[in-house]
């Protein structure tokens, strides 16, 4: 029912707008024209009960006056008066409504909004919207918007979330001459998701490649879920990433949590490449609806300009893809096909002298290659170069070499000839761009595309040996005694009941009791202030370091509680920890903040007092595989830090990997119980002698 239902929405052999018009400039009369000169060829039913005719065609005054089934209506009626038009299409048997009218939850409407889902539902209908602009397809000849006109034939297809962007991106392809097969409106998504949308595009045989436009997403995890399992590559550039907005947050990974990491983080992680703005969203979509992905890093670059190699050089660095030469066997045959001062390491010069001939034999000695994984042919016009006859000599050569399996993207840069070549190279299936360094970045999201899609295969693998009852069993007491936030020790407990290394400690509520656990652990002692209402503890003064004898720990017993006090005096203060002081080691953090649309999220970085203001650290969604651990400690710009520099011996990476995916199975476990958490500092030892949890914070969801 579902899909057929989405058929409905999208490739409907039916329309009837409810609430046509026939005034011009009214939405109700737009849709209409529109869907007459998009030549739609299924049946196109105007609702109106005023009018007898719009447009030419007969007008019925209710859908159940329509003799033939409808597959989507089209609501342009005010927002009070769409319960009843859902009531009557529900009655009549329609797929899908496409809800352009607005006036619900963009401005406070909710209840009128989940009112009209229900009784969509009710009848097994699907909702589009509201606030929509409407839903496009040039495969269909639909329109079915107030959208002035089909975007240019393409490839792609794009969901938007804003309804005004989404009719300039149209107007947007002609100029660009970057194309789509459907534009899909999505507004409120009251019901029907990106999710549902990138589902159903999946399965559509005329999109190679989906677009989004994302300001947010309702059901973080079904997103994720479905990209992962999608076929076709997936681009979204999200809006509303600056920090501006951020909650404060308790924790220092809540403060570090914004949602450009977040969404950054759940979009690697399902296989979706990201954009960094509008002309960016074009050109990759434009190379990952025409071109395979780049499975290697053994990328070839063919030029006449040795500025423009150096360009796409720079650029191959920034976007990830470093340039190795080309090897002694390609390099001999390269030379056969240009002048005695050319180039054929890598960017392979064929210097200005270049024929079209030359650019054609390059490249089928470099596409037919084994070393070559993907090729970048760059071109600088020239009075008497001809950038058609190459552009066409590159494409044929493509057809004709069979090879399926590795990207090509060009770059031309020149004049109205240029535009001409390029243009024509895009219509047929090779991605040409107007700037070397945009051709190289479309490059990178192909090889993009292909690492995540390798990297979300990946098996977690869940932990054994983990204590989950024990660690509900202390969230339970806590939540018994009406608090929200854990003590260190109750947090240090839970962190062990999922394996985690932390350090040897025990609660002592006395002097006399802090000397007597500080004898049995060993010294020298670090001294800790215990309170659900204390978090920063240094800030309080309740942090002792370095105590080595028996008078020192009870005079620094004294000196806790008394700056407790002073700080908050109002403070329940369950006594001091009493712990070992660990041995130096390097300082990480990993964090989490149970996110609003993703749920539990793990952060790592380096630690210590300084990481809200280095800032220098990374999210994935948890639950995460060790793989992508060892992913998220390259990533950070500390990573040589732990790799061993200037003399250091390696860090134990590859135990720190494995707490990382433990400590990313316990927030998920706890997912219904935890709000956020971190540990801070962890200190990681050398290679082979592991790690310890030095601190330790949780604080619950509130109930």
């Amino acid at each position: 029912m579902d899909s057929d239902n989405l058929n409905g929405l999208f490739r409907p052999k039916s329309v009837a707008v409810v609430g046509a018009s026939s005034q011009a400039g009214k939405i109700g009369h737009t849709v209409v024209d529109n869907l007459i000169k998009s030549k739609y060829e299924g049946k196109i039913y105007p609702i109106n009960p005023k009018a007898t005719e719009i447009l030419g065609l007969k007008v019925y005054a209710s859908v159940n006056d329509v003799p033939g089934p409808i597959d989507a209506a089209v609501i342009t009626v005010p927002a009070s008066m769409v319960k009843e038009a859902a009531e009557e299409c529900g009655k009549k048997g329609v797929k899908g409504l496409i809800i352009i009218s607005s006036g619900f939850s963009e401005v406070g409407e909710k209840a009128l909004e989940e009112e009209i889902v229900a009784i969509a539902h009710s009848y097994g209908m699907r909702v589009l919207g509201p606030n929509i602009v409407g839903t496009l397809s040039n495969s269909d000849k639909l329109n079915a918007s107030f959208a002035p006109f089909l975007p240019l034939p393409g490839k792609s297809s794009l969901v938007s979330q804003s309804g005004a962007l989404l009719i300039a991106m149209d107007a947007s392809t002609y100029t660009r001459r970057i194309g789509f097969d459907k534009l899909i409106s999505i507004g409120n998504m009251s019901d029907v998701s990106f999710a549902d949308v990138v589902e159903w595009l999946d399965t559509d045989e005329n999109t190679s490649c989906i677009s989004l436009y994302v300001e947010g997403l309702k059901d973080g995890r079904k997103f994720m879920d479905v990209s992962k399992k999608a076929t076709k590559p997936i681009i979204a550039l999200k809006s509303g990433t600056s920090e501006h907005g951020a909650a404060a947050a308790a924790s220092h990974t809540g403060s570090l949590a914004g949602a450009a990491k977040v969404y950054g983080a759940a979009f690697h992680q399902a296989g979706v490449v990201e954009a960094s703005d509008l002309d960016n969203l074009f050109d990759r979509a434009l190379a990952l609806s025409l071109q395979p992905p780049l499975k290697g890093e053994n990328l070839l670059i063919i030029t006449n300009g040795g500025g423009v190699g150096v360009l796409a050089t720079d650029a191959a660095e920034k976007y990830g893809i470093p340039l190795r030469f080309a090897p002694p066997e390609l390099q001999t045959e390269l030379k056969k096909h240009m002048p005695s001062f050319g180039s054929a390491k890598n960017p392979v010069d064929i210097t200005g002298m270049a024929s079209t001939d030359w650019y054609v034999d390059s490249f089928k000695a470099s596409i037919i290659h084994p070393w070559v994984d993907g090729v970048v042919i760059l071109f600088c016009e020239t009075a008497s170069s001809d950038p058609m006859g190459i552009a066409q000599g590159i494409q044929k050569a493509l057809l004709e070499s069979g090879i399926k399996d590795k990207p090509v993207t060009v770059s031309y840069v020149g004049g109205e000839r240029s535009e001409t070549a390029m243009r024509w190279l895009s219509e047929n299936g090779v991605p040409a761009y107007g700037a070397p360094d945009v051709a190289m970045n479309a490059m990178a999201a192909l090889r993009q595309l292909f690492q995540m899609k390798e990297y979300s295969s990946e098996t977690i693998v869940p932990a054994k040996n983990i204590d989950a009852k024990k660690a509900k069993q202390i969230i339970d007491a806590a939540r018994a005694n009406g608090r929200d936030v854990l003590t260190e020790v109750e947090a240090k407990s839970i962190f062990e009941a999922y394996g985690l290394p932390v350090t040897n400690h025990k609660l002592a509520t006395s002097e006399e009791e802090a000397v007597q656990f500080a004898n049995k652990i060993g010294y020298p002692i670090v001294m800790k202030i215990v309170s659900p209402d204390i978090l920063h503890k240094s800030d309080a003064g309740g942090v002792k370091v370095n105590i080595k004898d028996a008078d020192g720990i009870r005079e620094s017993y004294k000196t806790i509680i008394e700056n407790a006090k002073a700080y908050k005096a109002d403070a329940s203060i369950h006594g001091v920890l009493i712990q070992e002081m660990a041995p130096w080691g390097t300082e990480v953090i990993i964090g989490s903040v149970n996110d609003a649309t993703f749920g539990p999220t793990v952060m790592f970085g380096l630690g210590g007092i300084f990481v809200e203001v280095l800032k220098d650290v990374t999210f994935r969604v948890a639950p995460i595989s060790v793989g992508e651990s060892r992913r998220m400690m390259n990533e950070i710009k500390g990573a040589p830090i732990l790799a061993g520099v200037r003399g250091e011996s390696p860090r134990d990476r590859e135990k720190l990997a494995e707490i990382l995916s433990l400590y990313s199975q316990m927030v998920y476990d706890l997912r219904n119980e935890i709000s956020e958490t971190d540990a801070n500092p962890v200190l990681v030892y050398e290679e082979g002698t592991g790690l310890k949890v030095v601190d330790a914070r949780i604080i619950l969801k509130k109930i």
